[in-house]
């Protein structure tokens, strides 16, 4: 059942539950009946069924029909088929809701050991970086993980790589950059017009 579809049954039920309401919908399946009519047979003031019925017609359950300055109500049969069909979606089981991952679930499955994977859980929250370590350790663990950010084999442009580290860190995707490039981490051609992932290992080395 969709979000509007709970939203109309809540409408429905609330019209519902009250007992002259009830009286007067059991009346009207009978035929077409004025207020006066009804307020007769459940023994209400006019005022007080019209009131009843507006609440129903707002609830789709009840149709108006005007004759002169006569108002005729009768059931809305498909409003009421509505309700029934609705109602009927109240016993069936309500879906599994999807896992949600924790904040550090992504730290998880690096698959990295625990002092590196404490530093990613120090620095970041919802796989953004919350700030710069100072220690170059440190510094090198950030940026191994912002390394598997990139496709291997693949060429990149400068703004591509300013547009995967702004995602992450946007105050300093610059100095992000050129620490990937300095470390080893990114491969950058001569004049800096094409980026690529360096080799795994390699960046180590360098490092």
């Amino acid at each position: 059942m969709t979000q509007f579809q709970d939203v109309s049954l809540l409408h429905m039920m609330k019209a519902l539950a009250e007992e002259s309401r009830l009286d007067i919908l059991r009346l009207l399946h009978d035929g077409e009946r004025t207020v006066t009519d009804l307020a007769e047979r459940v023994n209400l003031g006019e005022p007080t069924v019209s009131h009843h019925l507006t609440r129903l017609r707002e609830a789709g359950l009840v149709t108006l029909r005007m004759a002169g300055n006569q108002r005729f109500y009768r059931i809305n049969e498909s409003g009421l088929a509505r309700f029934k069909k609705q109602a009927a979606v109240i016993e069936q089981p309500l879906p599994k809701a999807e896992p949600v991952e924790t904040d550090d679930q992504w730290i998880a499955a690096l698959g990295w050991d625990a002092e590196d994977q404490q530093v990613l859980r120090e620095y970041t929250s919802g796989r953004q970086l919350t700030r710069l370590p100072s220690k170059h350790k440190k510094t090198l663990v950030i940026l191994r993980w912002l390394a598997t950010l990139f496709e291997a084999d693949r060429l990149y442009s400068e703004a591509e790589v300013n547009a995967v580290l702004k995602a992450v860190y946007a105050e300093d995707f610059v100095s992000l950059r050129r620490d990937l490039v300095d470390l080893g981490y990114l491969r950058r051609e001569r004049g800096g017009g094409k980026y690529w992932l360096a080799p795994a290992g390699e960046e180590e080395k360098q490092a």
